[in-house]
């Protein structure tokens, strides 16, 4: 079951390499490649931040926007899932829902370095 079953007010994911390339996306409206090119560049901009900050490794950037949200979660080292969510996102159940989602994807990326 996907983030998109689980959680209220997600409407669309990519899921993508930390360089920015597209891996799969779930997506009706945005164009998943460039979403994939631009989260990257998010998610290394804040990596750099959280390190200069020192406040530990990044887990996600949340944008709130005018009529929604943007989160980029880092997925390991080598991919990152960017979450799209309308106005009525429930970032509670996205908060409980998201870490065994990102854990189930690192480790499917993980099996497929292994072969």
């Amino acid at each position: 079951m996907s983030l998109r079953d689980r959680v209220m007010g997600v409407s669309e994911s990519v899921l993508s390499t930390v360089d920015g390339l597209l891996v799969v996306a779930d997506t009706d409206t945005v164009h998943a490649e460039s979403v994939a090119a631009l989260a990257a560049a998010t998610l290394g901009v804040s990596r750099r931040i959280a390190e200069q900050a020192k406040v530990g490794a990044l887990r996600e950037v949340v944008a709130r926007c005018g009529s929604g949200h943007v989160i980029v979660l880092a997925v390991g080292e080598r991919a990152l899932l960017t979450v799209m969510g309308d106005d009525g996102l429930d970032i509670a159940a996205f908060q409980r829902e998201s870490p065994a989602t990102v854990e189930e994807l690192a480790k499917v990326l993980a099996a497929d370095v292994a072969y």
